[in-house]
């Protein structure tokens, strides 16, 4: 067995490499595994090294260190392989895969807990051949989400200050598009404000559309939301950040699918996991138990509110 340790230097703004190098060499002293500590020269880079090393067929254990887009990453690259397996370790910005977990969030920092962590099969969100383990958008969302960084350099503005102008920069710029979607055998034609696609729970610095939905379920919350006024978009998306959508069906529609298709006009992006891709068709999917994700010890698995099912 090997233990993989991506680092992205850049997250979070600043580099951690060498805190990383120092607990690994810590943990490993008394341990007789194998370990490298790997840091990412760019964009996929995590994800071409994970595929690189799989092929040997060891028993791979991969650490994502760094934010939600490093994650992804390796998610990416352990995709539909079953010697490998993922943990998020946290030194980003962005850590909204393991906000799902509640106050056990912390103990994805916790080296020696993720380190003789348990394995358990997740599914898995497939989008144009690449891979989320958390949510998948369109619309608004997707786009306000991705000019975040044109204000994050701005002086005394800060993450949150950053998306509350790109929301209203968005907003002001037109809060639908033009889409034609099909989903569960019924089809939904004009101008919708978003689409959300949840495996998990929490996206967007802390966005909660879905407050139940299972990383191994077999099952996609999807939610559909209509064009509304500007007025009504921000009654809209205030329920839909809390988990309250469902109480304003007049504006959008909840289904629990596998799949759905999406076609736009013109090109535009779609968000995954914080990551952007840029396309006019969207065609997305569940895996079953696609990928293998690392539980820190001591997680409380199955417990109420806990984003995996007891079974294993």
């Amino acid at each position: 067995m090997k233990y993989l340790f991506i680092v992205n230097p850049t997250a979070g703004g600043h580099d951690a490499t060498d805190e990383i190098r120092a607990r690994a060499e810590q943990t490993f002293r008394s341990r007789p595994e194998s370990y490298e500590v790997y840091v990412t020269r760019g964009p996929r880079d995590a994800t071409r090294k994970i595929c690189e090393e799989a092929e040997s067929g060891e028993e791979l254990r991969v650490y994502a260190c760094g934010g939600d887009g490093t994650f992804n990453e390796c998610v990416c690259g352990a995709a539909l392989k079953t010697n490998v397996a993922v943990c998020p370790f946290p030194t980003g910005t962005g850590n909204d895969f393991c906000r799902m977990f509640g106050r056990d969030a912390a103990r994805f920092r916790d080296l020696n807990a993720v380190v003789n962590g348990s394995i358990h099969p997740i599914d898995l969100i497939s989008c144009n051949g690449s891979y989320s383990a958390n949510i998948c958008s369109v619309g608004i969302d997707a786009r306000i989400g991705t000019d975040v960084h044109k204000y994050t350099g701005i002086p005394v503005i800060g993450g949150a200050g950053a998306y509350v102008i790109s929301a209203v920069v968005n907003a002001v710029h037109g809060i639908a598009t033009e889409m034609r979607i099909r989903c569960g055998g019924r089809s939904f034609s004009g101008k919708h404000t978003l689409v959300c696609i949840c495996n998990g729970r929490f996206y967007g610095g802390g966005f909660n559309p879905s407050t139940g939905a299972l990383l191994d379920d077999g099952i996609l919350d999807i939610y559909i939301a209509k064009k509304v006024s500007l007025f009504n978009f921000a009654r809209l998306i205030g329920m839909y950040a809390k988990g309250r959508v469902d109480e304003l069906p007049q504006y959008a529609t909840h289904m629990r699918e596998t799949e759905i298709e999406i076609d736009f006009d013109r090109e535009d992006v779609v968000n995954l996991d914080g990551e952007a891709l840029y396309t006019s068709a969207v065609r997305i999917r569940l895996l079953p138990k696609a990928m293998n994700l690392i539980l820190p010890e001591g997680m409380p698995i199955g417990s109420e509110n806990f984003p995996i099912s007891a079974s294993r």
